[in-house]
This record gives structure tokens, C-alpha cells and sequence, in this order.
């Protein structure tokens, strides 16, 4: 058997496709590593956000934290604030309670003075008249004060600022009445300092008719 030999044009066909093979193979690696890469740097990417969105949600929570401190540490601020506005308020309305207590004594001599005296008498008449004037002008300097008068005559009796003295039925008045004063009560500021003592009125006992 004769062997032909490979001509020189189709030698060179296949070296041509082969080197064509391995460019394309070569590319296609080349393709490979360089999706390979691109998917790497974006999950790296992926990553380095992921980390900052974190940082980021960290600090929210942080600024989040610091801000109720501050609010809380304001409120707290604001209610100190008021609360020793309320007690320098209560010490100015009531820095003069004992004082005002012991000058209560002085009204209710007056009182008993003007009371005692015989208008009929010229001479007891006009000393009565300047002990009045003398009530008056007292009063309404300590009235200036805050200082008020409980009297509480015809009222009905409360046990916050009045003291019953003793009880006593009254016909045609109604029960729990203060039918009289036997001494005025006395509020400094709206605070009672001194209740009034009074006698009270009360119900007429039930007659048991069914016998």
C-alpha cells in the first residue's frame, strides 16, 4: 500500500484551526477569570454595605438612645424646675403662718372688747369706736397678706375648717347648720390656720308613732 504524504495547504488548514481552537479556549478562560473577578469585587462590594448599613442602623440606635436620655434628662430638668418654683411659692404664701397665728389672739380681743362695751355709755361708746377703728386697720393690713376671716354663721357645717363645739336642736333649721360663732376661724392663702369654732345644729329626734 502506497502512503501519500500531507500537502502543504492542508498542513497549514490545521495548524490554522488549531491555533483558532486554542484562542478560543484561551478566551474563554480568560472570560472565566474575569466573571470570576467581577463576582468576587461585587461581593466584596456586597459586603463592605452590608457592613456600613449595619454601622449605620448601629448609630441610628445610638442617636435614637441619646436622644430619650436627653428628653428624659429635660423632663427631669423641667420638673426639679417646677418643683422649687412650687415650694419658693408656697414658702413666700407661708413664711408668714406662725406669725399670722400669733397675731389671731390680738383680733379676738379686740372682738371681745368691742363686744363688751355699753354703747349706752357716751364715754365707753367712742373708746368702743376707736377700738373698732383700730380692728379694721389691723385686719385689712394682714388681709394684705392673705390672710382671711372664716366665719361662717347660718352656714353649713364643714368639718374641714370648722370645729363644733356643741350641738343644739333648732326648730325650723335645717341639721348641720353653724348657728353660731364662739370664735372666728382664720386661712392664710387659702391654707386654714385656725378653724372656727361653732355650735351646730341638729335633727329633732323621730317620735316613734307606731306604738
Amino acid at each position: 500500500m502506497t502512503t501519500e504524504s500531507t500537502k502543504p495547504e492542508d498542513q497549514q488548514g490545521t495548524d490554522a484551526t488549531a491555533e483558532q481552537l486554542v484562542d478560543d479556549i484561551v478566551k474563554e478562560a480568560e472570560a472565566q477569570v474575569e466573571e470570576q473577578h467581577a463576582h468576587e469585587a461585587v461581593s466584596a462590594e456586597q459586603e463592605r454595605i452590608n457592613e456600613l448599613e449595619l454601622a449605620l442602623a448601629a448609630v441610628k440606635a445610638t442617636v435614637n438612645d441619646q436622644k430619650d436620655s436627653v428628653i428624659r434628662a429635660k423632663a427631669e430638668v423641667d420638673n426639679v424646675r417646677r418643683r422649687a418654683a412650687q415650694d419658693v411659692e408656697k414658702a413666700r404664701k407661708f413664711a408668714l403662718e406662725k406669725f399670722a397665728a400669733e397675731l389671731l389672739p390680738v383680733v379676738d380681743n379686740l372682738e371681745r372688747a368691742i363686744a363688751n362695751i355699753d354703747k349706752e355709755d357716751e364715754a365707753q361708746k367712742v373708746l368702743g369706736e376707736g377700738v373698732e377703728l383700730t380692728l379694721q386697720s389691723f385686719l385689712s393690713g394682714v388681709e394684705k397678706f392673705g390672710v382671711k376671716a372664716v366665719d361662717p354663721q347660718d352656714q353649713p357645717f364643714n368639718p374641714e375648717f370648722h370645729q363644733a363645739m356643741s350641738m343644739q336642736e333648732v326648730p325650723g333649721v335645717a341639721p348641720n347648720t353653724v348657728i353660731a360663732v364662739m370664735q372666728k376661724g382664720y386661712e392664710l392663702n387659702g391654707r386654714l390656720i385656725r378653724p372656727a369654732m361653732v355650735m351646730v345644729s341638729k335633727a329633732a329626734p323621730t317620735v316613734d308613732t307606731s306604738a
